[in-house]
């Protein structure tokens, strides 16, 4: 199972978070997304959307202004 990837950057809130939930709802429990973004709002987002939604934040970092998520899904969602 690889990972999935989105390239948010340069995109504003809540773009980034939006386009990592319609990504999730087609994956399949388990699999990995890493989402990049340079939005810092996406931070509090991303976070936030884990915690309501029942996805796993396995790990945020950030280099360069470029900020690095990597989750999991955790739970089917309704497409």
């Amino acid at each position: 199972m690889g990972e999935r990837l989105i390239d948010a950057q340069y995109q504003k809130s809540p773009i980034p978070v939006l386009r990592a939930a319609r990504a999730l709802r087609f994956m399949a429990v388990g699999e990995k997304l890493r989402l990049l973004a340079t939005d810092p709002a996406a931070v509090a987002d991303i976070r936030e959307f884990c915690k309501n939604t029942g996805h796993a934040l396995i790990a945020a970092s950030e280099i360069k202004g470029v900020f690095s998520f990597s989750l999991k899904c955790l739970r089917e969602e309704d497409a």
